[in-house]
């Protein structure tokens, strides 16, 4: 088994569909502070972290920010004081993808 965070995401195209619940299943365990929630129809996989200030919240955005560039792959980030929200889905096949799980491997590993 790979490490998630050592993957490049690869490119989504319209029309792909998103993962099964069974391929979810199978990823989940491998980013295990992850949920999957369901907003607007959409499953999503969502984190909260916590820090001690918003400089060290706002040094946190700005790494997944950077990680998002490097792969094209950019997440819902929710920035309070101490605090950081973090949404990965793939629009294109609305819902999740494996690069949502590979990111979230990513982020965690900031």
């Amino acid at each position: 088994m790979t490490d998630l965070a050592a993957e490049k995401c690869v490119a989504c195209r319209g029309g792909e569909p998103p993962l099964t619940p069974s391929e979810i299943a199978v990823l989940l365990p491998r980013v295990p502070q992850w949920q999957v929630l369901e907003q607007d129809g959409i499953l999503r996989l969502h984190r909260l972290f916590k820090f001690q200030n918003y400089a060290q919240a706002v040094e946190f955005v700005n790494k997944v920010a950077a990680i998002a560039e490097e792969e094209n792959h950019h997440p819902l980030i929710v920035l309070e004081w101490g605090k950081v929200t973090v949404q990965w889905w793939t629009h294109v096949v609305k819902g999740l993808h494996r690069n949502d799980f590979v990111m979230a491997a990513k982020t965690d590993s900031l």
